[in-house]
């Protein structure tokens, strides 16, 4: 008997930035200093336990230099700052042809409530401004990476 498993994760890719912004329609809509880009994607069978889960582990994550240049200190021990930006083409599947698909992506109707709380719960944790852009938008983001840093977390590998 062949069982197939589906394997459903919210995903993140988490930029140590020196700024960034987003901007809507020409016009910037959020912007911010030192502190972290999370690109957001949310799949069908994600919940608040998974939104939970990466919340705390961005928040605690030591990625920021020390005085002794050793990566060490957290968003808020450096009173930085997060902007969120949803992204659905972070499920995207390319095992087939040239053209992505993203059928694991949530539907809005799905992924808008779980994005929404994400941004809520990141608020109770980061002691710094907590931005985000339009879930649904067309966005143009800018960054500064700092280092490069570049971290991917998703939930499923819980790493």
């Amino acid at each position: 008997m062949l069982q197939v498993f589906f394997f459903f994760v919210m995903r993140t890719v988490i930029q140590r930035v020196k700024e960034a912004s987003v901007k809507i329609n020409g016009e910037v809509h959020a912007v911010i200093g030192r502190g972290l880009l999370v690109l957001v994607g949310i799949e069908h069978e994600d919940g608040v336990e998974d939104a939970e889960w990466l919340v705390k582990k961005i928040s605690q994550l030591r990625i920021f230099d020390d005085d002794k240049g050793v990566m060490n200190l957290s968003v808020n021990d450096i009173r930085g700052e997060v902007l969120v930006v949803s992204q659905f083409t972070l499920h995207a599947k390319t095992k087939k042809g040239n053209r992505p698909s993203y059928v694991r992506a949530a539907p809005p109707e799905k992924a808008i409530p779980l994005y929404e709380d994400f941004l809520k719960q990141m608020e109770q944790h980061v002691e710094g401004n907590v931005m985000s852009g339009v879930f649904g938008a067309r966005m143009d983001v800018a960054l500064i990476n700092e280092g490069p840093v570049t971290i991917l977390i998703d939930t499923k590998k819980k790493e």
